[in-house]
């Protein structure tokens, strides 16, 4: 039987996770973007918080990437900081268990959390930043490198996708999993040709209230632009 990655390979991956507090943030609407994005093909689907696991995973066979975000003021890690989170994410149903895999402060060391998952019987999933956490996490033996975290470890967030990180994470005999500002059928098979195994496409299908700003932002236009002049 193919293992919950093995599933997942060249595939796109819904990342099902509203905005926080925002009117899509809520467990029966989670869910229908889960049946929803199944609907549509998704091969996998990446969830966050542990209620949000157990309700979808009733309702589905797809592979669940699991996790759970919470902000800590000894760390900046948010992403599955902590075993507990491992140990309630399989409890819930999820399949591969995603966390942060940074080298930056953190209250559990990588290599024990991916023990962890392990130790549960799931998949790991290693949300990385740059290279060297995906060479770090790759000769941990981890099932994927995911290319999350890019951009989102300090400085200016860039518009686009980090794909000279898929590139070179392709080469460490690992499967990827491309995500991280991926808003475009162009942007998704850009990823697969830089090597990805897998795409994560989260905003761009499931928040609606960014997906709004873009076509309001493009829809306006400069004030000294006259339609009725050539």
């Amino acid at each position: 039987m193919a293992s919950a990655v093995e599933r997942t390979l060249g595939g796109l991956i819904v990342s099902c996770q509203p905005v926080v507090g925002g009117p899509m943030d809520r467990l029966d609407i989670i869910i229908g973007f889960a049946l929803a994005a199944e609907a549509g093909g998704a091969a996998g689907l990446r969830i966050e918080g542990v209620a949000n696991v157990r309700g979808v995973r009733a309702v589905t066979q797809l592979p669940i990437i699991g996790i759970v975000k919470r902000a800590e003021p000894d760390t900046p890690v948010i992403i599955t900081a902590r075993l507990e989170d491992v140990r309630a994410l399989a409890d819930a149903g999820a399949d591969i268990i995603a966390f942060d895999a940074t080298d930056r402060p953190r209250p559990i060391p990588v290599a024990d959390l991916a023990g962890a998952v392990r130790q549960v019987g799931r998949q790991v999933m290693a949300d990385c930043a740059n290279l060297a956490d995906a060479q770090a996490a790759a000769a941990l033996g981890i099932d994927v490198i995911g290319t999350t975290l890019s951009g989102y470890t300090g400085g200016p967030i860039p518009a686009r996708p980090d794909l000279d990180f898929v590139r070179h994470s392709a080469r460490l005999g690992r499967p990827v999993f491309a995500e991280g500002r991926y808003y475009t059928v162009e942007d998704v098979r850009a990823a697969r040709l830089a090597g990805a195994d897998a795409v994560v496409v989260g905003s761009a299908i499931t928040r609606p209230e960014h997906i709004t700003s873009w076509f309001a932002e493009a829809v306006r236009l400069p004030a000294s632009a006259d339609p009725l002049q050539g």
